[in-house]
């Protein structure tokens, strides 16, 4: 049992180390002109290593991607802390976390230039990675529902229409290069945005 405890330490560990490894090689250089053999060195694991836990190249890139993913729901779960009494405010600083998020290396070119071209669109849905963004925005969605802030409606059609304004307005902000005048407008429009719904008429 120990020694099958220890092997699968071992495995897991080789796995941690080629997701990181393909964060940051992905992110420095892309899916395209990004090797496997770069990656299996930058982690210091073997080749047979690589192909137990992926099966290409574009399963790595999904779990790089799904990596990041998941480092930008910790950063809005973070900023969101203590709001749980207030879900519009919640859905505020939530959405402007996730605009912060955008303009971080890795969320910039995986998440916003390479998964369209390498997952297709609908991998930006995420609705099957609940603990994801998404999942966080259908919570906080539900949770305005339920307290009022917002119309009686289902949560998901909802998450996906502002799911979408988000990673639009994170592509627009990192069209060329890091822009805060970008972010500040972005910013600016998306509270507007949410403000519009949050104060909506009643049905």
């Amino acid at each position: 049992m120990v020694a099958r405890n220890r092997e699968l330490e071992r495995s897991d560990a080789a796995r941690h180390a080629l997701v990181v490894a393909a964060v940051d090689l992905f992110t420095e250089k892309g899916f395209a002109d990004t090797a496997t053999s770069e990656v299996v060195n930058r982690a210091g694991v073997t080749r047979a290593a690589l192909y137990y836990h992926f099966t290409d190249k574009e399963a790595l890139f999904a779990a790089a991607a799904e990596a990041v993913e998941a480092r930008v729901a910790d950063r809005v779960r973070a900023a969101t802390a203590g709001l749980d009494g207030d879900p519009a405010e919640g859905l505020r600083v939530s959405a402007q976390a996730f605009l912060d998020a955008c303009l971080e290396p890795e969320v910039c070119r995986l998440l916003l230039r390479e998964v369209p071209s390498v997952l297709g669109w609908r991998w930006w849905n995420g609705s099957e990675r609940t603990r994801g963004p998404w999942g966080l925005l259908v919570e906080r969605l539900a949770s305005a529902i339920r307290d009022g802030v917002l119309p009686v409606q289902p949560a998901e059609p909802l998450a996906h229409l502002l799911h979408g304004a988000l990673l639009q307005a994170g592509v627009v902000m990192t069209s060329d290069v890091r822009d805060e005048d970008a972010r500040a407008a972005m910013g600016t429009a998306v509270r507007r945005l949410l403000d519009s719904l949050l104060a909506g008429d009643r049905p």
